[in-house]
């Protein structure tokens, strides 16, 4: 009696979700205990369900739970699968298995996003309704079955059929740290400019940035994050870099055109040396207008003591320029012409 009472409480799920039962099935690797978990990790917050006490009913507890449940199996399995290595690449390693956009692309292969409940269009273009739904789902597994059938899951369903866990581990993703490296070691700079932020039909944002190296327009991404977007226009601008020389041309370009631009001002600098004669000349005017005009009728030996005389005390000034800090002297823009201007008006007054 008591065998047929077990025989129909599995009977009489299938008679009611006859078909969630077969597709998680196909998903799973075995059938659940429990539905109502199941059923929950498929409710996107969108729909706005409540249960009999008014509390929200949907993923998100659940999403939080398998989230933790996921860290433990993915950094087990990883830790037992690389002896020797170091904890930065098993961090980085779990990341990367574990990321909204891997999660995102299993819930779409393995045909979750398609259960997913809620109140917008169909999600599996969404990398975080999906990945959060297939972290939901680990999560009910676990409070369903326990940890070992979440490993089994992972283990079986996951790695191997969708997941090729050696390409993962040893192929760089991080296309931003790729772009900062390479205009770091060429010196131009370069910025993430956001274009803009909305929200999609389900309420969840959506980012756009695009790579600007020195002031030149690089390609764009967006994504449901801003690491995201600038992770996508980050590989979008390497893979321009390389095919586009013209493109690189324009950069460096640009970037000699910055680097001379900003030199400039140090020419304008006033120059203590100069400075220095003018008012020597200043002085040599004042006595041409004394008495004495004997001074400028000297031998030719006193015009080259005269001539030792300048060496001598352009010397000094030189030394005297070694020790002048300029740090303190403040540049102010002078145009083209007042620049030609002062420098007729220096030559003639030498002259």
């Amino acid at each position: 009696m008591w065998i047929n009472n077990i025989i129909d409480r599995i009977k009489l799920p299938f008679r009611k979700d006859k078909e969630l039962f077969s597709s998680l099935y196909e998903i799973l690797g075995f059938y659940p205990r429990n539905i109502e978990y199941y059923r929950q990790a498929l409710m996107h917050k969108s729909i706005g369900r409540r249960n009999d006490k008014g509390k929200p009913l949907n993923n998100e507890r659940l999403e939080f739970l398998g989230d933790a449940i996921l860290d433990a199996i993915v950094g087990h399995i990883v830790y037992s699968q690389y002896e020797g290595k170091r904890e930065g690449f098993l961090t980085n390693t779990r990341s990367k298995l574990v990321s909204r956009e891997t999660l995102g692309k299993l819930a779409n292969e393995m045909g979750l996003s398609q259960l997913i409940l809620s109140a917008g269009r169909n999600n599996s273009h969404n990398s975080y309704v999906g990945g959060n739904a297939f972290e939901a789902l680990v999560g009910a597994i676990y409070l369903d079955r326990g940890y070992d059938a979440c490993m089994w899951f992972w283990q079986n369903r996951v790695l191997g059929k969708y997941i090729n866990i050696d390409k993962v581990a040893f192929k760089e993703v991080n296309f931003k740290s790729k772009l900062l490296e390479w205009s770091q070691k060429n010196k131009v700079r370069m910025e993430y400019r956001m274009l803009k932020q909305k929200l999609d039909d389900n309420g969840s944002p959506i980012f756009s940035f695009q790579v600007v190296i020195e002031g030149i327009e690089g390609e764009r991404g967006s994504g449901y994050s801003k690491k995201e977007a600038q992770q996508l226009a980050s590989k979008e601008t390497l893979q321009k870099l390389k095919r586009e020389p013209q493109f690189v041309e324009e950069i460096f370009k640009a970037k000699s055109d910055r680097t001379k631009m900003e030199e400039e001002p140090t020419m304008l600098v006033p120059d203590p040396e100069k400075e220095q004669q003018d008012f020597i000349i200043e002085q040599k005017q004042e006595v041409s207008d004394s008495s004495d005009k004997s001074e400028y009728s000297e031998s030719s030996e006193n015009s080259e003591y005269s001539d030792n005389s300048e060496n001598s005390e352009s010397s000094k000034s030189s030394d005297f320029s070694d020790d002048f800090d300029l740090s303190d002297i403040t540049h102010k823009e002078k145009s083209r012409e007042d620049i030609i201007a002062e420098a007729e008006a220096a030559a003639f007054a030498e002259g």
